[in-house]
């Protein structure tokens, strides 16, 4: 189902959003100036709802601009807290699939970075384990397919660092594919990242319940190069899957 706004949506109740964030769009406004998440959603609600006034709507979790796929909000106040409270105690198991420019040494692996943040220029670098300001960022990936020179792999994270995946993988030799900021020596301009949420599992705010959102990537460069019966294959590890 699609929104008045034409973002996909995956689901829908009294109290969550969950949404397919295209590419591109920023989640919040900033000083671009473009149209944003939050603002594309409430206006939606709004429309489709018919409230009068304004619509509440939660910033739960992020996705870097030119990152797409499964995203959540909240409806209400109540929902906002108790989600941000399952994002602290890391309750929300993220996942998502990426293309890499070289293939990993091993199939699957765990890699554990230490990541600091530079505000100014915001590029994240991985540094020493005690750098002053640095943070742990643990991710855990598998292959799911390679061609020699790229990978189709699916990381599950463990912690929510700036630029995590990104910078992680580029710090083993496989950087994404479209990464201008952290592996612009194998990106030709205009390439789109091949980074895509592919899976967000958490508690309901308010049932409790484990919920469940599957996003696959979209069937165009670089993902669709990929037969379907990798995709079936993923589709069903993420439906079955811890």
């Amino acid at each position: 189902m699609n929104g008045l706004s034409g973002i996909p949506v995956l689901l829908e109740d009294n109290h969550l959003l969950g949404v397919v964030k295209p590419v591109n769009i920023p989640v919040q406004e900033d000083a671009s100036g473009d149209a944003d998440m939050l603002t594309l959603l409430k206006n939606d609600l709004k429309i489709r709802h018919d409230k009068p006034g304004n619509v509440f709507l939660g910033l739960v979790h992020r996705l870097d601009r030119p990152v797409g796929g499964a995203m959540i909000f909240a409806k209400t106040s109540k929902a906002a807290s108790r989600l941000s409270d399952s994002v602290r105690t890391h309750s929300i198991r993220k996942t998502y699939a990426a293309v890499t420019n070289g293939v990993p040494r091993e199939r699957e692996g765990r890699l554990v970075h230490y990541l600091l943040k530079n505000e100014r220029s915001n590029t994240v670098t991985s540094v020493p384990k005690g750098t002053p300001g640095a943070k742990e960022a643990i991710l855990d990936y598998t292959v799911l397919a390679d061609d020699g020179k790229r990978a189709l792999v699916r990381v599950e994270l463990h912690t929510g660092r700036s630029h995590q995946i990104r910078v992680q993988m580029s710090t083993i030799g496989c950087p994404l594919f479209g990464d201008q900021k952290y592996g612009a020596s194998l990106t030709k301009p205009g390439e789109q990242i091949a980074l895509w949420s592919v899976r967000l599992r958490f508690p309901h705010p308010v049932s409790k319940e484990s919920t469940l959102l599957i996003s696959l990537p979209p069937d165009t460069a670089p993902w669709s190069q990929w037969p379907d019966n990798v995709y079936k294959l993923l589709q069903n590890e993420l439906e079955h899957g811890e």
